[in-house]
């Protein structure tokens, strides 16, 4: 059954961090190996809630709400940054006493996991990231294509789309990106409601930046991923048209030495679409360690 925004937050507690109040969830295991959980745009950890009951069974878990997202704080005006959003979950995890962890992510997450890699080359890192498994995403600017409302939004119009935008059209928007089988109608009003938490809508424009921030720090993530001695595995929905078939090609041309899983009919929302897929190709990828 989908969780209603209630249940989900009544699962999770709150940190204090540069003095926003952010929402995480922590499922501890002991003995088992850590898995960092990053969302996407614009959603919340609540994407996760699939993958959830599986998952805390062989990890420990750590999915938080990243700043102006979900359940967590969102300042306005502010201006968002995957550097500050990375800094974030660094410091979440030290919170935490986590020293060593994996990785999943998606879409606006993957791009956060890529700035992770970039500074556990450099050093610079206090978690030692062992694994990274990434879903649908823009790992590459140039195989990235938005939907129409997003490139708007991004621009000098954002503001008032902004405002306007109504949850019909948020509803048509996600439709569009899903694959084969449709969001439920439960899943698209909890997504609609975490939207709107703390006057979400208003902070849109400003957390799409994150799109100019790829093709500015192209170098530098797409750099990571290629240098990285991380395994990463990347399980990607081919029916996604933002970030399907032409990331999967981009991924296989730059990164032939990571791992590629492609799941046919599905899309842009993996992890919800087709959860047993994506779980039985993460658990692949770990093989009997976290069993």
């Amino acid at each position: 059954m989908v969780p209603s925004v209630q249940q989900w937050q009544a699962q999770g507690e709150y940190w204090h961090w540069q003095g926003h109040r952010l929402f995480y969830r922590h499922h501890s295991r002991p003995g088992k190996p850590t898995l960092l959980l990053i969302h996407g745009f614009p959603s919340a950890s609540w994407d996760w809630w699939a993958l959830w009951p599986a998952l805390s069974e062989r990890f420990t878990l750590v999915a938080p709400d990243l700043l102006g997202f979900g359940l967590s704080d969102k300042p306005h005006p502010h201006a968002y940054r995957i550097g500050e959003q990375t800094q974030l979950l660094l410091e979440l995890m030290t919170h935490l006493q986590i020293e060593s962890a994996a990785l999943l992510a998606h879409d606006y997450g993957d791009t956060v996991a890529q700035e992770l890699l970039a500074r556990q080359l450099e050093g610079h890192s206090p978690v030692h990231w062992t694994e990274v498994t990434l879903l649908n995403g823009g790992l590459f600017p140039e195989a990235h294509q938005p939907l129409p409302v997003q490139r708007l939004m991004a621009g000098p119009l954002g503001p008032l789309l902004s405002k306007l935008l109504g949850q019909n059209r948020f509803e048509k928007s996600l439709k569009r990106i899903w694959g084969e089988t449709p969001p439920a109608e439960a899943e698209l009003e909890v997504l609609w409601q975490l939207l709107n938490q703390c006057s979400g809508r208003q902070v849109l424009p400003a957390l799409l930046h994150y799109m100019a921030e790829r093709k500015a720090h192209r170098d530098r993530w797409v750099g990571a991923l290629q240098r990285t001695e991380v395994p990463v595995t990347l399980i990607d929905g081919l029916a996604d048209p933002i970030s399907g078939a032409s990331l999967v090609q981009r991924f296989a041309e730059l990164c032939p030495q990571h791992r590629l899983v492609t799941l046919p009919g599905v899309g842009h929302y993996p992890q919800l679409e087709a959860p047993q897929r994506v779980l039985d190709a993460l658990l692949a990828e770990f093989g009997s360690e976290s069993g």
